[in-house]
């Protein structure tokens, strides 16, 4: 015999599954009015809402320094240290300006290269299905002026 069925036994039938199951519903049902019944009290500690947080000490600052940077920046039309060093250090206009140039001559170049490969066209030839006809008769059998004479054609065999 299995051990639940032994505990079962041993309980009797009387106390089986359908009393502890109506136990557990009352006293579920019972739980659950007075769970309804009394107030929920939030135990959760919450920090002040205040704006002297970090993140806001960082957004005034940064404000302040965008609206005193834009007060006190130089105009674009004055000479300053940092636009002296810029200029100093830049390749001047005419280098790229002869570089470019040199890039289109070049362009040119390739394209006019280009379309000549591409238009080019081979020599017109003419091939005949059958050209051992004109070896096959002797030239000096025609009569004077009734046949074209093919005596210097040469045939072009591939």
């Amino acid at each position: 015999m299995s051990l639940a069925r032994a505990a079962g036994a041993v309980v009797g039938p009387s106390k089986r599954a359908g009393t502890t199951l109506l136990q557990r519903r009352a006293a579920s049902s019972h739980a659950h009015d007075e769970h309804h019944h009394e107030e929920y009290h939030d135990t959760n500690v919450y920090e002040p809402e205040v704006f002297n947080t970090p993140f806001w000490r960082r957004a005034a600052i940064a404000a302040v320094g965008i609206v005193a940077f834009y007060k006190y920046a130089p105009a674009p039309g004055d000479e300053n240290p940092i636009a002296k060093y810029i200029s100093s250090t830049m390749t001047p206009a005419k280098v790229y300006q002869d570089v470019s140039f040199k890039h289109l001559i070049g362009s040119a170049q390739i394209s006019d290269d280009t379309k000549l490969m591409v238009d080019a066209k081979p020599p017109v030839v003419h091939r005949y299905r059958y050209p051992q006809r004109f070896e096959q008769y002797s030239p000096h059998l025609q009569p004077v002026g009734l046949k074209v004479s093919v005596g210097d054609v040469v045939v072009k065999r591939d």
